[in-house]
């Protein structure tokens, strides 16, 4: 699933701001090799600007001559692209992709409450899973396609209500059930709603993961910019007060001041994806793994050599049998090169495959 909300916030915020309707692009269906998967979002501007990539470039142009009969009209659209074999030139656009993708577009402005990305967005920023109903295609009289559906029942325009026929009711229930099971498994799907005379598309939000490093040194810098540039959402906590310096991070969501054996209440431990320890100081980062190895966090990250992970899970006793299944110690992938940056590409890379459930393989590696 891929509906990240994050690359196309500064586009949003800037043309909601000025009142101008923008088009959302979605990737409803792929075939074969594609740049992008179902779920993916596109946002285009009224003067061509876009945010949110459906192609390695290739196919933005395209959608937004597509884009402008939408934002004008108001009337959704469904652009298929088969790039697969020699058909790909009657596109003149000569990509080579070998894959196959259909992108649904619906205008997104003030007469409909700017939805899907005003809920979307709220959403994200209380980190709350959820999922949006999209009417891709309908002969229905009181839905048309384009309809943005919250899981709240609200509809953009307002459309099939439960108390309006049996008919209505039935899609109604199927819509709301399937938006609850997508906002909770976050997969992406169409909408069973055989004989409703609707074909609706369920688009759930990809949260940004939390990432927690503990220590803020100079070294973790890197580590915040590469996690900020994938839109990930990170928390710093170092004991020292010369280090845990909120102007240091600009891109971090928050930085704490507070002592290694404090961190459980500095800071909710639940909901984070990933954390890092690497404060550089061997009694620092026992305070953190012994805070850690009770904490309900999947991805435990340790910098450092291999005898200094023994050495601190020596002193952890009992509290390391805990820790052991979820740490990476020494954390990160073996990509070579010892520079700061390098390291902190290294630890991103590994939070990456982790998140993604992936191991971090190679493409040219046979899977």
């Amino acid at each position: 699933m891929e509906s990240s909300l994050s690359p196309l916030l500064p586009l949003f915020e800037r043309e909601r701001a000025a009142g101008r309707p923008l088009v959302l692009g979605v990737v409803l269906e792929t075939a074969g090799s594609t740049y992008r998967k179902p779920g993916a979002l596109m946002l285009i501007a009224e003067n061509g600007d876009y945010a949110g990539l459906l192609s390695g470039g290739c196919l933005e142009s395209d959608l937004r001559e597509h884009a402008d009969g939408v934002r004008r009209t108001g009337e959704p659209r469904i652009v298929s692209y088969d790039l697969r074999g020699p058909d790909d030139l009657l596109w003149g656009l000569g990509v080579g992709c070998e894959g196959a993708m259909k992108i649904g577009l619906l205008r997104v402005s003030a007469s409909n409450e700017w939805q899907p990305l005003a809920h979307m967005l709220e959403a994200q920023s209380l980190h709350q899973s959820t999922a949006v109903g999209l009417v891709i295609d309908s002969s229905r009289t009181d839905t048309s396609a384009g309809t943005v559906v919250l899981p709240n029942g609200t509809s953009y325009p307002p459309g099939v209500r439960a108390e309006r026929s049996d008919t209505a009711s039935a899609l109604a229930q199927a819509i709301q059930s399937a938006l609850a099971d997508a906002a909770t498994s976050h997969r992406v799907g169409w909408i069973d709603s055989a004989g409703e005379g609707a074909k609706v598309f369920a688009l759930p939000l990809s949260l940004p993961p939390r990432i927690l490093l503990l220590g803020a040194g100079p070294d973790t810098l890197p580590v915040v910019d590469f996690a900020a540039r994938l839109g990930w959402k990170v928390t710093l906590v170092d004991h020292r007060s010369a280090y845990a310096q909120p102007a240091h991070f600009p891109h971090a969501e928050r930085v704490v001041h507070a002592r290694p054996d404090d961190l459980a209440t500095a800071v909710d431990l639940t909901g984070y994806k990933a954390a890092v320890v690497m404060s550089h100081h061997l009694p620092s980062d026992l305070s953190y793994l012994r805070v850690l190895a009770s904490a309900p966090i999947p991805y435990v990250g340790l910098l450092g050599p291999a005898i200094r992970r023994e050495k601190l899970l020596a002193d952890l006793g009992e509290s390391a049998n805990a820790l052991r299944p979820r740490l990476r110690a020494p954390v990160g992938l073996a990509l070579g090169g010892r520079a700061p940056e390098s390291i902190a590409l290294a630890i991103v890379s590994e939070i990456h495959a982790f998140v993604h459930d992936a191991r971090g393989r190679p493409f040219s590696e046979p899977g």
